[in-house]
């Protein structure tokens, strides 16, 4: 009896970017895989499944091989941004229907003599917004029966008028939520294809505007996170890969399409919640528990903080100018990356962003029609990327396409030559990267120069070393793969849900026992979603935490606690008042509450990416000279070009140089030394602070 030659087990993690869908395939004990292949703007699933046709010709992945396939994606963060999401209507309570439009009275910009609408009200315009009498109380009794002729009446003229799904919002309906159920079930049995959002599921919590602005926007992207996973399912159904298709969630956690689908709203910002999974594990790697993520990639950077090897994490995300009552890892967004446009503004100012070349047509260096200069082009001017190895020789450049786009849209227009621009270029986008930095240290109270800083995706490394000058930051650790590393994070990120409820009680008061009750309440909801990933229980770790504010104060901080604690009132009341403190600058010792708990439930996971680690390739280091252009010189200088794949550990080298590598280049500007650790990432640090140690 003969045998064929055993079967792989193969990991598939995919991160779809503005620009660029970044794959990465683990085997078993063995290779790591990357590939990176333009994104497919239309239909980002076909980039997706173009990739995994590419793995099986290139490395003969079969697709009965594949026993996991995680997913960060941008399609909700996208629907948002392009206005896309699907027609939705909003039943609320009797009085309630303009809570949508009214908002909160907050404006981000107060000196503006015409003030445009912040609350989203384009989510359910009025005429889509319909009023329904019932009404339950504070406590959660019932002071008006529903009217189920109004719900059946509503829902008619709703789906008449096109709608793909509804919202329903009742008041206090986290406290009872016997009305929404009722015209849930009343809508399905009308409208059995009809998708529904109910605020007691969505966001059971206190405060009506925000709790109806976040179940409008779980209906605002339902139908549209429905197709795409349906789509990719399918695609990767008629591929041959059987393994269960995993969506990163916003905040740090990976759950299956299946219960993603009923959750559209927690995955914003999917794939840069894996980008700081895998900054996490990389500065874990390097022995730095304190880090600054900054992931630079074709349409936005992405910049989180780390510290105590934990992600900062946020109970509410602003999302399009929108703030969005989600639980998700604290980064700040910015339109700033290697395809952002150049251009000069009403004054003749020199701006870059935040519109974007994306990936089609791309840079003008990219050969497929764009005629505008963007930042990329400007890093080919430099001297920066090699046009024969971009994105590992999967796309050649044609530099004189960007020599032509800077000197007609930004050169000529200035009177400066075409390095002079390009470098402008440069210095302004690292300008707004740095000012974004300072704002998730400085601005909260944190010294950057304590932190290192990790750079990633396609265009961190190019930026690192200037963003570190400007900041005072000495030490930049660049990880094996930083243009893939959210794709690789996807596969050390552990299945997550989270479940809340509203529990407001004076911490003084706080009944044990009620509490106990309420906990097992949500872990059951918890529990049942594990099981529905077919998660072992024993395999589940489980995580509370409770919303503190002091009385009267209108915004809480998220406190863990453990429940098995004999005085957790105690114990939370500590640690509120250090948070505060450290967060605010200050902490009084006056009464406090809880206004809500949550349950996390983890299972799975790594602390560690082995895989990363490449043995040094054996070619070697050096692949030659290059001229390039850095801040400071008033002139191109040569710089030594080094192959990544090629230097082993302890490697050294002193800048100004170029490394190399299929997913990415870095830049290493004069003053900078690096060395290779034993982990396989680059450690940069400034001559200067070497020679004063």
């Amino acid at each position: 009896m003969t045998t064929g030659s055993p079967q792989r087990r193969v990991e598939i993690g995919v991160d779809i970017g503005g620009t660029f869908t970044d794959v990465v395939c683990r085997e078993a004990g063995g290779a790591l895989h990357v590939i990176k292949v333009p994104t497919t703007r239309g239909d980002p699933s076909a980039a997706v499944l173009q990739s995994i046709g590419e793995l099986a010709r290139r490395w003969g992945i079969r697709p009965n091989e594949v026993r996991r396939f995680a997913h960060g994606t941008t399609v909700a963060t996208n629907a948002v941004l392009e206005r896309k999401g699907a027609r939705i209507g909003l039943l609320t309570t009797a009085g309630f229907r303009d809570v949508l439009e009214i908002g909160r009275q907050l404006r981000s910009e107060v000196y503006r003599i015409v003030l445009d609408p912040e609350a989203p009200a384009f989510l359910a315009p009025r005429r889509l917004r319909k009023e329904i009498p019932e009404r339950v109380d504070a406590s959660g009794a019932i002071l008006m029966p529903l009217d189920e002729a109004a719900v059946l009446a509503a829902a008619d003229q709703l789906v008449e008028a096109g709608v793909e799904a509804i919202a329903i919002a009742f008041l206090f309906s986290f406290r009872n939520p016997v009305h929404e159920q009722r015209a849930a079930a009343l809508i399905r049995a009308r409208h059995p294809g009809l998708m529904l959002s109910l605020s007691h599921e969505v966001d059971p919590a206190f405060r009506e505007y925000e709790r109806t602005v976040v179940t409008a926007f779980d209906a605002y992207l339902k139908p549209r996170v429905d197709r795409y996973l349906a789509r990719l399912e399918e695609g990767l159904a008629q591929a041959g890969i059987a393994a269960p298709l995993q969506v990163m969630q916003s905040r740090g956690g990976l759950a299956t399409a299946e219960v993603a689908r009923q959750r559209p709203v927690r995955l914003f910002l999917s794939g840069p919640a894996a980008g700081v999974i895998g900054g996490q594990i990389v500065g874990a790697s390097a022995a730095s528990d304190d880090l600054i993520t900054i992931d630079v990639g074709g349409t936005s950077a992405d910049i989180a903080l780390i510290s105590r090897r934990k992600p900062m994490l946020k109970s509410e995300g602003v999302i399009a100018g929108h703030t969005v009552r989600v639980a998700m890892v604290d980064v700040t967004t910015l339109g700033a990356g290697g395809g952002s446009i150049a251009h000069l503004d009403a004054s003749g100012g020199l701006r870059v962003g935040p519109q974007s070349a994306g990936s089609e047509p791309g840079p003008a260096c990219y050969g497929r029609g764009g005629a505008e200069a963007t930042v990329t082009d400007a890093s080919v001017v430099l001297g920066y990327l090699d046009p024969g190895f971009f994105a590992g020789g999967r796309l050649g450049l044609e530099p004189g396409k960007a020599v032509a786009a800077i000197d007609a849209r930004v050169a000529k227009p200035l009177g400066m030559t075409t390095a002079q621009a390009a470098l402008g270029i440069h210095r302004v986008l690292n300008a707004q990267m740095a000012e974004g930095i300072r704002l998730v240290s400085v601005r909260q109270g944190i010294d950057p120069r304590r932190y290192a800083l990790v750079p990633l995706g396609g265009a961190g490394g190019l930026h690192a070393t200037a963003l570190a000058r400007e900041l005072g930051i000495s030490r930049i650790i660049v990880p094996r793969l930083p243009g893939v590393l959210s794709a690789a994070g996807l596969l050390a990120a552990p299945i997550e849900h989270e479940v809340t409820a509203e529990f407001a009680t004076p911490l003084a008061s706080l009944d044990r026992a009620a509490l106990r009750d309420r906990l097992r309440e949500i872990d059951q909801r918890a529990a049942a979603l594990m099981a529905a990933e077919k998660v072992d229980a024993g395999q589940v770790s489980i995580s509370y935490f409770a919303d503190v504010c002091y009385i009267g104060q209108s915004y809480n901080l998220e406190i863990p606690f453990d429940a098995d604690d004999s005085d957790p009132a105690m114990r939370i009341y500590r640690d509120f008042l250090e948070a505060h403190d450290r967060i605010y600058g200050h902490s009084v010792e006056i009464p406090a509450r809880i206004v809500g708990v949550r349950t996390v439930h983890r299972a799975g996971g790594s602390d560690t990416l082995a895989e990363m680690r490449f043995a040094a390739s054996g070619r070697p280091a050096v692949l030659g000279q290059r001229d390039i252009l850095v801040a400071g010189e008033s002139r191109f200088t040569s710089a030594t070009v080094y192959d990544r794949d090629a230097l082993a550990e302890g490697f050294a080298f002193a800048g100004p140089a170029i490394v190399q590598q299929a997913d990415t280049t870095t830049l290493v500007e004069p003053g900078w030394s690096g060395v290779v650790d034993a982990a396989g990432n680059l450690i940069l640090t400034r001559v200067q602070e070497e020679k004063s140690a």
